[in-house]
């Protein structure tokens, strides 16, 4: 009998208790003969209404910000006039309501897949908004997270925003998925609230309702029906104490920054017990719009998170949008791979003026507050891009300028990047998409994607010994820098800072002070001599277990 599965382990931690499946979507009855399409159309419309409406109000009821805007993103999709349109016209083809809302989310989330990378992503968002329709025009309960009146380990094909938004973490001890990977809602909103969560598990479906499990938010291990002491149910590791500066046991200083998207995300007492941000992600501010947000709004924004942070670092990215995410304003033609197309830096080819808006605001805002401001450029993949940016920046008085590293390309000429920029910051996620030539959305791939893969690595390291040479800052803001025992073969391999969710701030600060710089770099070492990701990562929680 099989007691143990494994997945690929996305937030750290663990936790163990009684194992619930998730409600299922609602099942579509033969279709109807229509006698009305006005009356089928109104009734296509009503359903999402219904359910852009009670999205908005779970919005509005979201205490976490991250939470919030993915509610409220998801509230602006149901409203979409072009989706009632395509309702309306399956409608005029001769479907019943139900069947019609069900064909227009399909057809519109089957396009999303096609096209792969953050858009293949969002087409979990449509399934979900299309079963909510379908089930309220059924009359049917809205698929959703149990509640047993008790707490529990959430299993499920994957979950929506809609649901990972509203998680109870007094509620649910960890989250099992059969897809899904390191860059999904699932993973995002699990490192948020501080949740185990194992994502690519393709057999997590077969485990009963109310078998006590163990999941291992950092191995990726799930056991079943493990021994008594391990099957009580135990609430997740993540009240650990730590109180900053991140370093290591000798001493060894590692900024331990936060990845937020606007001032909103901010803890109340930032400005003294936050290092400072690793990762401002400006795009939420231009996503769901159909112009450009101006000079002023941008400015206002930026200057509220700059004035929260007084003298600590902050380090601002320019939009990340494109192809892949695509905005109105930008008037970018459709691409056949949107995630090898015009994004991030990329965009100011065809679009300047939308970048030098922004710079402009930028140094606006640095001139109205005291925190160290950094500023970089996402998607730079050549030296000569980077040199463009930079002169741009400089040319607004902005002094402390840099290049994301998402691009193989980038990491292999990090040392020439760095003669025109001044630090280097390495977004694993993208980086781990393109090195292992493998889609985000493709749950099969899963393994592809985990950050512990020796090639990774080997990037990684690169480009901290560039940085090293030049004496010049190389950070990581990509997920892997909230995994607590990567967070120390990083450091090995000679990164300087890291930037992560809140949530995982304590348990890397304390991984981190538990040992020495000389032994996270024979960590690293473990890891780059691995064959492959599992084998890497064992090397090095085997030798972070001898030194506890």
């Amino acid at each position: 009998m099989v007691d143990r599965l494994q997945g690929l382990g996305v937030s750290a931690g663990t936790a163990a208790g009684p194992a619930l499946r998730m409600g299922r979507p609602p099942q579509l009855p033969p279709p109807r003969s229509v006698t009305s399409s006005p009356t089928e159309q109104a009734a296509a419309r009503e359903a999402l209404d219904h359910v852009g409406h009670e999205l908005a109000e779970r919005a509005a009821r979201a205490t976490d910000p991250a939470a919030r805007a993915i509610l409220e993103a998801q509230a602006l999709i149901a409203k979409d006039p072009l989706l009632a349109e395509s309702c309306d016209s399956a409608v005029a083809a001769g479907l019943d309501a139900a069947h019609a809302v069900h064909c227009a989310f399909t057809q519109q989330a089957d396009g999303l897949r096609a096209a792969g990378g953050y858009l293949g992503e969002r087409a979990a968002d449509l399934e979900d908004l299309r079963d909510r329709a379908v089930a309220w025009l059924l009359g049917e309960p809205m698929p959703g997270i149990p509640d047993p009146g008790h707490p529990f380990v959430l299993i499920a094909d994957d979950l929506a925003p809609a649901d990972t938004a509203t998680l109870d973490p007094a509620r649910v001890l960890a989250l099992v998925t059969v897809r899904g990977g390191p860059t999904s809602h699932t993973a995002i909103l699990a490192r948020a609230l501080g949740l185990p969560a194992v994502v690519a598990c393709r057999e997590a479906l077969a485990i009963e309702d109310g078998t006590l499990i163990r999941v291992d938010g950092e191995t990726g291990t799930i056991t079943l029906n493990a021994t008594p002491d391990t099957t009580a149910i135990t609430h997740p590791t993540a009240t650990v104490t730590f109180t900053g500066p991140g370093r290591t046991a000798d001493g060894h200083r590692v900024p331990l920054l936060l990845n937020i998207g606007s001032a909103d995300d901010l803890p109340a007492d930032a400005a003294t017990n936050v290092e400072g941000v690793g990762l401002l992600r400006t795009e939420l501010l231009f996503l769901g719009r159909h112009d450009a947000p101006s000079l002023d709004e941008q400015r206002e924004a930026y200057t509220r998170v700059l004035r929260a942070l007084p003298g600590r670092r902050v380090v601002l990215r320019t939009l990340d949008a494109g192809a892949d995410k695509p905005l109105p304003f930008l008037s970018l033609t459709d691409e056949p791979n949107p995630a090898l197309g015009i994004r991030g830096l990329r965009t100011s080819r065809t679009r300047p003026e939308i970048l030098d808006t922004q710079l402009d605001a930028v140094a606006l805002a640095a001139q109205a507050a005291d925190a160290d401001l950094w500023v970089m450029a996402p998607m730079v993949s050549t030296a000569q891009e980077a040199a463009d940016f930079a002169t741009r920046a400089r040319a607004r008085g902005l002094s402390k300028v840099g290049a994301m590293i998402e691009v193989p390309a980038a990491a292999l000429r990090a040392g020439q990047i760095l003669e025109h920029v001044d630090f280097l910051s390495i977004g694993t996620n993208d980086l781990g998409q393109y090195t292992m030539a493998a889609d985000r959305q493709c749950g099969e791939l899963a393994d592809l994607l985990d950050p512990w893969q020796p090639a990774l690595l080997d990037l990684i390291a690169l480009c901290a010994r560039a940085g090293k040479g030049a004496g010049k800052p190389v950070g990581v803001c990509g997920e892997a820098a909230a995994d607590p025992t990567l967070a120390c073969v990083l450091v090995g391999l000679g990164i300087s800072s890291l930037s992560m969710s809140r949530a995982s701030v304590s348990r890397v600060g304390v991984r981190l002070r538990q040992h020495t710089l000389d032994y996270c770099s024979s960590l690293a070492d473990a890891a780059l001599a691995a064959p492959d990701a599992a084998a890497a990562r064992a090397a090095a929680s085997t030798l972070l277990t001898r030194n506890s």
